[in-house]
């Protein structure tokens, strides 16, 4: 008995027996294969361009539809390969005819007659997914779903599920009375190999970020960092209204913004993604910012007017260099650090945050500019960047420790303990 095969190409079914309208519909596909209607492998489903058709599903639904398993979302194969998810008795059941089946199936899409011919679990949840899309419109990329302004959930990605159920997880409100006072710290290192910073700042539709280029190599070391670190971006996030943007707070009390630089261990992992999932992996220096009359210089040069209406839009993006990151730094400060997670997914739990005393000043000129960002695209209705933070997460038993006596506020910073030392000099800047 002739095999033809399934809409989805998973797997092979008979040609119903005993029944006229089998045959006829067996005569029809003959037919049209014979005069070019209907290619190998088809039964009357449309298959994307070049004799291919989608495996699992439309891109970017397979890994919800069917947890991941098999060939990964939007991978194409031959129509009629081998390796798809259809077993030998699925092979072996009859066709079951239902609404839609037949030509007509949206491009790259499974026909309804291949998924009557799944089993009942997969074929609600393909559907499930597939209504979903319809809703949604086109299924995105899942780095690109989440936005605090929807309060994330972080457990609708099975890889996120930390950002739902870990015990370690950042932001923090540090109360000042639970820090304690480590004299052994030692102070805090950066190296650029004397050479000034260039890279790209970019609207992420999220927050403003910047990426170094890869020369120079910006490593910090030192504070509670047992390795040396690698720079990998800059994100800039910020409130709505002043006094409220930044995602830590102190003594539960925010700041208008939040600069965090984010770096990788570059003695241990390769890259950012391999050190987030390893222990000792990332380090993240946090600097709190307020509005004030006086700016920042290293933050004056992201935020002059020339520059930041380069990025009003997502995906904008803008090359700058000759940028002295030193200058970004108080000129003596403490700081704080605990353990902690990524505070975007898929929230690792293998950073070292170490927060900065000491705030930072920019103008409400650059401010009211920073506000007028667009987390869309020009084509989409205007939604402000602003208030894109992580809600805060329990501290629960984790320790705080600082370079600076809780005890005794009053004192001021003084020494090389203090201060950034930029490049191994001795006495920091």
């Amino acid at each position: 008995m002739k095999r033809a095969k399934r809409g989805c190409g998973l797997a092979t079914e008979r040609q119903p027996r005993g029944e006229a309208e089998g045959r006829e519909r067996g005569r029809e596909i003959r037919r049209q294969r014979e005069t070019g209607g209907l290619g190998e492998g088809e039964e009357g489903g449309e298959t994307p361009r070049g004799g291919e058709e989608w495996v699992g599903g439309p891109p970017s639904l397979a890994g919800l539809a069917f947890g991941g398993s098999g060939t990964p979302c939007g991978e194409k194969r031959k129509a009629g390969s081998p390796g798809g998810t259809g077993s030998r008795r699925e092979e072996r059941e009859e066709p079951r005819e239902g609404p839609g089946a037949g030509k007509g199936s949206p491009r790259g899409l499974p026909g309804m007659g291949g998924a009557a011919s799944l089993s009942a679990p997969r074929a609600l949840v393909l559907w499930a997914a597939l209504g979903a899309a319809a809703h949604i419109g086109p299924a995105p990329d899942p780095a690109d779903w989440w936005s605090y302004k929807e309060n994330l959930q972080g457990n609708f990605v099975p890889a996120w599920s930390l950002c739902a159920v870990g015990k370690r997880q950042s932001p923090v409100d540090v109360e000042l009375k639970r820090v304690l006072y480590d004299p052994f710290l030692p102070p805090l290192r950066l190296s650029t190999g004397g050479e000034k910073l260039r890279g790209t700042l970019y609207n992420t539709g999220r927050h403003v970020s910047f990426l170094p280029a890869p020369r120079p190599v910006v490593n910090v070391s030192g504070g509670p960092l047992l390795y040396s670190h690698r720079l990998s971006e800059l994100r800039l996030l910020f409130g709505a209204r002043d006094g409220a943007g930044s995602e830590h707070q102190i003594n539960h009390q925010g700041f208008s913004a939040e600069v965090q630089l984010i770096h990788f261990n570059q003695e241990l992992y390769g890259n950012l993604s391999a050190a987030s999932r390893g222990p000792n992996g990332l380090a993240i220096l946090s600097l709190f910012v307020n509005v004030a009359g006086s700016s920042n210089p290293f933050l004056s040069r992201l935020l002059n007017r020339d520059t930041i209406t380069r990025i009003s839009y997502k995906n904008d993006a803008y090359f700058l260099q000759d940028l002295s990151l030193e200058l970004l730094f108080p000129e003596s400060f403490g700081f704080i650090t605990y353990q902690g997670s990524l505070s975007t997914p898929p929230c690792s739990e293998t950073v070292t945050w170490i927060l900065i005393d000491r705030v930072l000043n920019i103008t409400s000129l650059q401010m009211h500019s920073l506000r007028l960002l667009s987390q869309n695209p020009p084509s989409q209705i205007f939604q402000s960047l602003s208030g894109n933070g992580r809600p805060l997460q329990p501290l629960a038993h984790r320790a705080l420790r600082g370079n600076r006596d809780p005890r005794h506020p009053e004192r001021r910073c003084r020494g090389p303990n203090y201060r950034l030392h930029v490049d191994g000099a001795p006495h920091g800047r």
